[in-house]
């Protein structure tokens, strides 16, 4: 199984909000967001793993701007780190103003996929090589967060969580 990079998997999904998919104040729906975040994180990880994806978990969403009614909102999604069969997809959400053209970050996530078989059990993923410094970081923080995840989850041990304890030393 060869290595792949985040670059390989990078998913850009292009929409624009629609008055259906809009909250009372003209602002795209939470819920719709996430709804669209969670198609472009499958197909990134499905472009790493080549395998049919399964939502395990969100993570993470941090909705820090509105993104209002007629917006084109870009949502680009990359595997961040591949563990044995499961994988962190980072996402960036971006919003163009309608006319100057000018893109802001509004909102990010997190979410995490496992790769399955036809019968929907667990198979490996080939490893990520992140290239670039900020997926080098985000590689870095994936194993943190996992192992965060593990821990509360009654899954892990807090003393064998190598990579928080190396936090507080």
């Amino acid at each position: 199984m060869h290595s792949r990079t985040a670059f390989q998997s990078k998913t850009i999904s292009t929409d624009l909000v629609l008055p259906s998919e809009t909250n009372p104040l003209n602002n795209l729906f939470g819920g719709e967001l996430l709804a669209r975040m969670d198609r472009a994180a499958s197909i990134s990880a499905r472009r790493h793993s080549r395998r049919i994806v399964v939502t395990a978990t969100v993570n993470h969403v941090a909705f820090n701007r509105a993104v209002p009614l007629g917006s084109v909102v870009m949502i680009e999604a990359k595997v961040s780190r591949a563990f044995s069969s499961s994988m962190e997809v980072y996402m960036d959400v971006w919003i163009e103003d309608r006319e100057s053209g000018d893109r802001v970050k509004a909102n990010e996530a997190i979410y995490t996929f496992v790769a399955v078989d036809e019968m929907g059990q667990p198979v490996r993923v080939p490893e990520l090589v992140p290239e670039t410094e900020l997926e080098k970081q985000r590689f870095d923080a994936a194993l943190r967060r996992k192992q965060l995840s593990l821990v509360l989850a009654g899954k892990m041990k807090p003393a064998d969580a190598t990579e928080l304890k190396a936090l507080f030393e």
